[in-house]
């Protein structure tokens, strides 16, 4: 996935309510355009991402698994509202 990240969120070995509990406080706390990281190993936390984040808020810039690793990363970036 091009480009960095302007905020990166690795949420391997976390229990997924706390997960995307922090990642929708840090998201609020995001500007426009910025772009977050987020890795996980948990497939819960994978399905509910973005689910609880308003679809109208955000661009998907990259999902996907790591290669050899048992975690993936998802890629957002804030829209301008």
């Amino acid at each position: 996935m091009a480009g960095m990240a302007d905020i990166k969120l690795d949420f391997r070995n976390t229990f997924s309510s706390i997960s995307l509990l922090k990642m929708t406080e840090i998201f609020g706390r995001m500007q426009p355009m910025q772009i977050m990281e987020i890795c996980g190993s948990d497939p819960d936390i994978r399905k509910d991402l973005l689910k609880v984040l308003p679809e109208a808020s955000y661009d998907m810039l990259g999902n996907e698994e790591e290669v050899g690793q048992d975690f993936f990363k998802v890629r957002i970036r804030k829209r301008i509202v």
